[in-house]
């Protein structure tokens, strides 16, 4: 039995994911658990890249407040370039296995300043 989990070519936030990379590809595929409660920083990833949340339920929040809550089953296709954060509301443990595009020395993602949205909002 196959079964197709997902065809794209959006991100979940409805944007278009961009062209390939140049050069060799390098995949690489991640397996993240976070704990209930938990909120990860603020960043972005200069790589595509979608996943299939196994366990739990995670909130994914865009820099301007948009959120899509992820469910056990769901696949998920992140956003290349714009900065969001995750966060478990939850009351367990958050089980995703991603998978990225990338070439090497790229990083997966980008780190951002815990202060992002504030500083945005200032030079608005």
């Amino acid at each position: 039995m196959t079964t197709e989990l997902i065809r794209t070519n959006q991100s979940w936030d409805g944007e278009r994911l961009p062209a390939y990379l140049q050069g060799y590809p390098e995949l690489v595929a991640m397996k993240y658990v976070f704990a209930p409660g938990e909120k990860l920083g603020w960043h972005h990833h200069p790589v595509m890249n979608f996943g299939i949340l196994v366990e739990g339920e995670l909130t994914i929040i865009r820099q301007d407040g948009m959120e899509k809550t992820v469910h056990e089953g769901e696949v998920v296709v992140e956003m290349v370039g714009s900065v969001h954060h995750g966060e478990n509301r939850g009351a367990k443990p958050v089980v995703l296995y991603m998978f990225y595009l990338s070439q090497k020395d790229v990083p997966l993602s980008v780190p951002c300043p815990e202060n992002f949205v504030d500083i945005l909002k200032r030079e608005m």
